[in-house]
């Protein structure tokens, strides 16, 4: 394990079609906010906190993103203070692996991280991500899931410990943890951010898969718990009307 090292997965490789013709020609990660790729800004708030061991999976455009990270890495190489800073691909392009999938096959490059924080590409928010980051390495726990008390349909659901149980969909009352949803719980919503430590996955078939039904295997004989945020600002980018909303918000910040 390399000391000193902070460890993030970019989840980069969706198809992004809620942004209609903003990706017909083009990966979400490098759609623009602010006349700045996603993909950068993400790259530049993680660095700015810390974090200098950087994996990026891709798919859709898959090339682009590739292109794109050489020329930032070579950005970075050229300044004075960034030169310890290690970008690497995850490499999706022959089959989409969905989160969990994407999660199970970058394994290889956590190899000496300690622990590795997920973080989608579409999703801005200035949360402490070092100071989440460096309290959960000194937990015991198997995962943490950065949660919110919003309205969504989608909810995470746990229990009065804050142990991860399931999902639950408000809209059609589906709910895939054991039995039905219990009367005593906590419905949360997902931030697009978790926190995991690699040695949990290992004994898991790399194949497509959705990240919380790995979770919730998981969470039968480890914790995984909801770590509430309460950010200044959280966007979820996956629409162009959303990638609007914080165009907007943020140009009136400054």
């Amino acid at each position: 394990m390399k000391q000193n090292r902070r460890t993030a997965f970019i989840l980069a490789a969706g198809l992004g079609t809620r942004l209609k013709e903003l990706t017909a020609n083009k990966p979400k990660a490098l759609v623009s906010i602010n006349n700045e790729p996603l993909l950068k800004v993400l790259l530049e708030v993680l660095i700015q906190q810390g974090f200098n061991h950087i994996v990026v999976n891709v798919h859709h455009f898959g090339e682009k993103i590739i292109d794109y990270l050489g020329d930032f890495s070579t950005s970075l190489r050229s300044g004075r203070n960034d030169k310890m800073i290690e970008i690497e691909i995850s490499d999706e392009r022959p089959m989409l692996m969905d989160t969990g999938g994407a999660v199970l096959q970058a394994l290889p490059y956590f190899a000496d991280s300690e622990a590795v924080l997920v973080h989608n590409v579409d999703v801005l928010t200035n949360v402490d991500l070092k100071g989440f980051y460096d309290d959960f390495c000194k937990s015991g726990d198997a995962a943490w899931l950065l949660t919110q008390e919003r309205n969504s349909k989608r909810k995470l659901v746990f229990d009065d410990n804050d142990n991860f149980l399931g999902r639950f969909n408000s809209e059609t009352n589906d709910y895939d943890g054991n039995g039905a949803l219990p009367n005593q719980c906590k419905l949360l919503s997902f931030s697009g951010i978790h926190i995991f430590k690699p040695e949990y996955f290992k004994s898991f078939e790399v194949k497509p898969c959705y990240i919380f039904e790995l979770y919730r295997k998981i969470a039968v004989n480890h914790k995984v718990t909801s770590k509430l945020i309460h950010p200044d600002y959280w966007f979820d980018l996956g629409t162009q009307e959303q990638l609007k909303n914080a165009e907007a918000w943020l140009l009136s910040k400054r």
